[in-house]
C-alpha cells in the first residue's frame, strides 16, 4: 500500500529511513516529517549508539532488516568554543571531525550494500553553511569537517549513482535548534543578533522544519535525477 505525500509522490509505507541525531532540533524535525509522509523512521542519538565507534555502528545497523533512506544529521561542535589554532589539542580536533565526518562515513558504509542490492536508496548528509564559507563560531575542525561532508557527498554520488542510489547534502544556515546554538545566539547580544539578521535575505532565523522540508524533497521521487548536490537552506545568507 502506498502513502501520498504532500509532494505528490507515492512512497511505499514500509520504506525504512534512519535519521541520526534525533534527540532534538533538526534531527527530530526530520524524523517527524518523514513519519508524516508515511515512512518507517528509526532515530539514532547518543543514547542509541556512538556513531564514531565502528563496532557500535555495525551492531546497530546489523540489527535492522533494511535501510532505504539514510539521513546523516548527527554532529556538532562537541561542546567546544573558539580557541586559536595553536591552542587546539589533537583530541579536540579529532572529536569534532569524528562527530561530523567519521560518523557520516561509518553510517553510510553500513547501509550501501543493502541499497545497492535493492537498486534504490537515498542518502542525505546534513552539513552546514560553515562548510561552504566559514564558521561563525570560529571552530576550525567544525568548518573543516562540514566542508569534508560536502566532498564526501559528491564522491559517493559518483560511486553509487549507477546502483540507483542518490546522495545529496543540505547546508543549513543559522537555526536555533539545540542548546549550543541557543547559547551562541544569546552570546551575540542585541547588536550582534541584528547584524546576523541583516545578513539573511528573508530577515529571519531558520527553523528545524525548514531543513526537514529539504530532506523530504531529496528522498522523494521528484529528486530521482538529482545527486551530488549541496542545497543551502539559509534564508539567503549564503548569497554570493
Amino acid at each position: 500500500m502506498a502513502a501520498l505525500t504532500s509532494w505528490g509522490v507515492s512512497l511505499v509505507q514500509d520504506r525504512v529511513a534512519v535519521v541520526t541525531g534525533t534527540a532534538h532540533g533538526i534531527g527530530a524535525a526530520i524524523a517527524e516529517a518523514l513519519r508524516a509522509d508515511g515512512l518507517v523512521v528509526i532515530g539514532v542519538d547518543k543514547e542509541t549508539a556512538d556513531l564514531t565507534d565502528p563496532a557500535q555502528v555495525a551492531q546497530f545497523f546489523g540489527s535492522l532488516e533494511r535501510v532505504d533512506i539514510l539521513v546523516n544529521n548527527a554532529g556538532g561542535v562537541c561542546g567546544q568554543t573558539f580557541a586559536a589554532l595553536e591552542e587546539i589539542t589533537d583530541q579536540e580536533w579529532r572529536s569534532v571531525v569524528d562527530a561530523n565526518l567519521t560518523a557520516t562515513f561509518h553510517c553510510t558504509r553500513a547501509v550501501v550494500s543493502g541499497m545497492k542490492a535493492r537498486g534504490w536508496g537515498r542518502i542525505v548528509n546534513i552539513s552546514s553553511g560553515a562548510g561552504r564559507s566559514v564558521s561563525l563560531t570560529g571552530i576550525q575542525a567544525y568548518a573543516s569537517s562540514k566542508a569534508a561532508q560536502i566532498g564526501f557527498t559528491r564522491q559517493m554520488a559518483h560511486e553509487l549513482g549507477r546502483h540507483g542510489v542518490t546522495v545529496n547534502c543540505i547546508a543549513p544556515g543559522f537555526i536555533l535548534s539545540n542548546p549550543t546554538t541557543v547559547r551562541q545566539w544569546a552570546g551575540y547580544g542585541a547588536e550582534g543578533q541584528e547584524r546576523v539578521l541583516a545578513g539573511i535575505a528573508v530577515g529571519r532565523l531558520g527553523q528545524p522544519e525548514d531543513i526537514a522540508h529539504g530532506v523530504r524533497f531529496f528522498v522523494s521521487e521528484h529528486s530521482a535525477w538529482i545527486t551530488g548536490q549541496t542545497l543551502s537552506i539559509d534564508g539567503g545568507s549564503a548569497l554570493f
